[in-house]
């Protein structure tokens, strides 16, 4: 199997898209986004699809769309809390619309929206590895460099405001490291079920772990055996490994809501 470029590729991507989807993953689920990613993964596909319109690479679309978009729908959800589910399915509409409009008007065909939507290990080249190795690198450098205000605004917000952490600038940049997890990990995923990667491992991981580092290590351990048995197994059946990777980590989150039920009858 790894005597297969494409498949080296996909376990070097793979890897890195585990572990950072992980690590923001554990945020997320914090700071309850999970439809804010699933809003930034539709929005992802459009500027994915613009980037094909215009002949760039689609993760370069993907990252431009995602930052500028996920700086505005934060303050819109944000400003507007009565109506904030409201604002974001308006918003994902609008996006897979625009996404639809550019895959056509580009006259690609349906193979295109098949890889943006559901992800394409096969189409993961060297150079598409280099430059997920660099995102990657900085999403978790900007994470480290942040990390002791991010861990005190997600899971201690009032604590951090008494303590003068300021949470706007720290949501902003969140925001930003959430659009280019979101834009990175959709290479092996697609952009349609990216919320797998960025919440079930990190759903599952809280109901074992009792400190946030060990929150996120567990994460990480949960997302790689979803990736790596998921991409074992699509190479052996030919079948979907997204379908596989989303097995695994359903799998997972039931087992551990299994646990919890479990212990809360002991």
């Amino acid at each position: 199997m790894f005597n297969l470029e494409f498949m080296r590729n996909a376990y070097f991507a793979g890897t890195m898209i585990a572990i950072v989807s992980a690590v923001i993953g554990t945020f997320v689920v914090a700071r309850n986004m999970s439809f804010m990613t699933h809003t930034l993964s539709e929005i992802g596909f459009a500027g994915a699809s613009f980037g094909i319109f215009i002949g760039w690479p689609p993760l370069n679309g993907m990252l431009l769309f995602t930052a500028i978009s996920s700086i505005l729908v934060g303050q819109l959800s944000g400003r507007i809390e009565s109506r904030r589910e409201s604002v974001i399915s308006a918003i994902s509409g609008l996006f897979i619309g625009l996404g639809i409009l550019f895959l056509s008007i580009s006259q690609k065909n349906a193979s295109y929206a098949t890889n943006i939507l559901f992800g394409s290990v096969i189409g993961i080249s060297a150079q598409d590895v280099q430059l997920m190795a660099i995102l990657s690198a900085l999403v978790l450098v900007v994470v480290l460099i942040v990390y002791r205000d991010l861990k005190a605004d997600s899971f201690d917000s009032i604590g951090a405001k008494i303590n003068g952490v300021n949470s706007q600038a720290i949501s902003i940049v969140f925001l930003l490291l959430l659009a280019l997890s979101v834009s990175v990990a959709a290479q092996i995923v697609g952009s349609l079920l990216i919320f797998i990667l960025l919440t079930l491992p990190a759903s599952s991981a809280k109901y074992f772990a009792h400190t946030v580092f060990s929150m996120i290590m567990l994460g990480v351990g949960f997302a790689l055996a979803g990736v790596w048995l998921g991409l074992y197994l699509g190479y052996v059946t030919n079948w979907p490994v997204t379908f596989f990777i989303a097995f695994i980590e359903a799998l997972i989150y039931g087992i551990a809501l299994l646990y919890n039920s479990i212990q809360n009858h002991s």
